[in-house]
């Protein structure tokens, strides 16, 4: 069964971004779409980046695991906030930390925001830096406008029709990224 690792960015306290990573994993989950694991950023607290993974020395225990994780994933679904148009440092840090782990990875993002534009200014960053570190940006995207409205903190959307319903174009293309990254391997 597919695999997908689902990255909750936000380290604030009282953040919301992580009630998106929670609908995620219990939508794929419960579904049967693919099994899911959220990698809170939070939970992982890492240092301020140094340097690359490839180029450390002695890397932690967690720095090698999360690594792990995202390599093994078939795909990853990253939630992030917006904080002044960019997205927070904690996921600039793991997207630097790593380089041959998002080689080709199928990556989908999912911005949220309090306001009403759901982060959508965090998207253009975000992809380029995924970019240039040769990730596969999935084109379907899933923002969230008024997060602290639209799901509880246990993930559950306020319009569960409507959310399942944009969930499923945005993780079908997930999917078909993941299963065409799949034949290319063979």
């Amino acid at each position: 069964m597919t695999h997908i690792a689902i990255i909750s960015s936000s380290v604030r306290q009282g953040r919301h971004s992580h009630r998106v990573a929670l609908y995620f994993k219990n939508y794929l989950e419960q579904n049967k779409i693919a099994t899911a694991e959220i990698l809170d950023l939070a939970t992982y607290n890492f240092p301020l980046f140094d340097e690359r993974l490839r180029l450390q020395n002695n890397p932690s225990a967690q720095t090698l695991e999360f690594a792990e994780k995202i390599k093994s994933a078939d795909g990853v679904i990253i939630v992030t906030p917006e904080y002044n148009g960019g997205y927070p440092a904690s996921l600039k840090n793991v997207v630097d930390l790593l380089y041959d782990e998002w080689r080709r990875k199928p990556v989908a993002i999912s911005t949220v925001s309090a306001g009403g534009f759901g982060g959508s200014q965090v998207i253009t960053s975000l992809q380029f830096s995924l970019w240039k570190i040769q990730a596969w940006t999935v084109h379907a995207v899933f923002p969230v406008p008024s997060v602290q409205n639209a799901f509880s903190e246990q993930g559950i959307p306020n319009d569960p029709i409507a959310t399942d319903k944009r969930a499923k174009g945005f993780i079908d293309e997930l999917l078909w990224c993941v299963e065409a990254n799949n034949k290319m391997k063979v």
